[in-house]
């Protein structure tokens, strides 16, 4: 899958393991450069459901996002980039078609 970034300065974060072991602590990089890892390897956004991470769709002020889990309760947050989102019948996500996302933050958004 095509993993883009929300902007330049989440993508030096993320994508330098000095940057994010110094932001976010040794455990937490570890599960992010994992998430990262399987994103990337994965052909299509619905081989996720498949692996560990529950990828799961958000409701509320995120409708339309997604998320993988990292270290409870921190989620890497992101949305479907295809131009077009693919889309089901029903007009749900198909994630099955799903082959670029953007990661938009990495947070605790239970507050």
């Amino acid at each position: 899958m095509i993993i883009l970034f929300k902007d330049e300065r989440l993508q030096r974060e993320l994508t330098n393991h000095k940057n994010l072991a110094k932001r976010h602590g040794a455990h937490r990089t570890r599960k992010i450069e994992q998430r990262l890892a399987d994103l990337s390897a994965a052909p299509n956004l619905e081989i996720m459901s498949t692996l560990p991470g529950r990828c799961h769709e958000l409701k509320g002020d995120l409708q339309g996002c997604l998320a993988v889990d990292l270290d409870h309760p921190y989620r890497m947050v992101f949305e479907a980039a295809n131009d077009p989102i693919p889309v089901k019948p029903d007009g749900g996500l198909d994630r099955s078609f799903v082959t670029e996302i953007r990661i938009l933050r990495i947070e605790d958004y239970h507050d």
